[in-house]
């Protein structure tokens, strides 16, 4: 029985978070979160750090909650490395469809994956947009 619990364990963990590669610091990008046609908040990167904040329109209805990443609506986020919220939006590079895709397309960098395959994620209903 317990062999058994173990294998369905093994059935739904998620994949292991792997080493995405790395954005250079003189990189810059500005994307969009959105859910509906309501804008949630913006995500950039400049300098090597990422930083996320709520839209002003975000900030001002009360109707959908803010993001458990993400929970306080006037706080600007700062991290050195992309957040886990936005990182999941990235398929695995293991998977050999993306391993072709990405060597094809010479695609390096975490700014390069998320405008490619970010725009939407089956984990949550937003959707995030390149704005340069």
């Amino acid at each position: 029985m317990k062999n058994i619990l173990s294998k369905i364990f093994d059935l739904f963990k998620l994949e292991e978070q792997e080493i995405v590669p790395s954005t250079p610091n003189d990189i810059a990008a500005r994307f969009e979160l959105s859910y509906k046609r309501i804008s949630i908040g913006f995500l950039t990167l400049d300098k090597g750090v990422w930083t996320f904040v709520y839209s002003e329109e975000f900030k001002g209805q009360s109707e959908i909650t803010p993001i458990t990443d993400f929970p306080h609506k006037e706080k600007e986020y700062q991290s050195n490395t992309l957040f886990p919220f936005f990182a999941f939006r990235i398929p695995s590079q293991q998977r050999i469809k993306i391993q072709k895709l990405a060597s094809s397309n010479a695609i390096e960098d975490e700014v390069q994956l998320l405008k490619k395959f970010g725009r939407q994620s089956i984990a949550n209903p937003y959707q995030l947009l390149s704005t340069v």
